[in-house]
């Protein structure tokens, strides 16, 4: 499929220029109704972004490990009353990312019929290979028009994870003040609410 070909709101590239054919952008809501109606389900590969229907990333063995060892470490340092997902749904004005791994607020019961959204969210996590100029872009813009605090690459390829924070918001276009890139022989700082939680041994949890 060519990168002009859509299917409906299914857009194969969305990191490429917006299309001059007509196509059909969907709000958050009528994706919502999309997945109540089982046009679509959760085992399709596709998550909102945008307002796109995008294909996820296909993911590796060492993708996978990499996730685990680090949800394992954020799981080791989080305060009471904040939870860990991965590879599950966040719900944003006109996005829902999956991002592989979220440090959102409250208890599980809390979310048995929406998704966490924006303002219960502490830190995104993108665990990156192949996906890396998406979430070093699109991502990274969706994350921070939605005012998530931090943002959290972890770029497998050069071996470090770059640290966002300062999110703009709404704007054009929406980004991160700051960036601080970690090394594996560096600590790198969990930031909930602004306050310093723990740190996290960057080797432990690279390939």
């Amino acid at each position: 499929m060519s990168s002009s070909t859509h299917i409906g709101g299914l857009m194969p590239n969305v990191d490429a220029a917006i299309p001059t054919e007509l196509v059909c952008r969907l709000s958050v809501a009528q994706f919502h109704q999309m997945l109540s109606t089982g046009i679509l389900t959760e085992d399709d590969p596709v998550e909102l972004l945008d307002g796109w229907l995008v294909p996820k990333m296909m993911k590796n063995p060492s993708h996978r490990v990499v996730t685990e060892l680090l949800r394992k470490a954020l799981e080791e340092v989080l305060p009471a009353g904040w939870l860990v997902s991965s590879q599950d749904p966040i719900t944003l004005a006109a996005s829902e990312p999956e991002p592989d791994l979220a440090v959102f607020r409250g208890q599980l019961r809390d979310y048995l019929h929406r998704h966490p959204g924006p303002q219960e969210v502490a830190l995104v996590v993108e665990v990156a290979e192949a996906s890396l100029q998406r979430d070093q872009t699109t991502k990274k813009q969706i994350y921070a028009q939605a005012g998530i605090p931090v943002y959290w690459i972890v770029n497998v390829p050069e071996n470090r994870i770059e640290v966002y924070s300062g999110p703009s918001g709404p704007g054009e276009p929406p980004d991160y003040q700051q960036r601080r890139d970690f090394a594996p022989g560096d600590d790198i700082p969990v930031m909930i609410e602004g306050r310093l939680v723990d740190e996290i041994q960057v080797r432990e949890v690279l390939p």
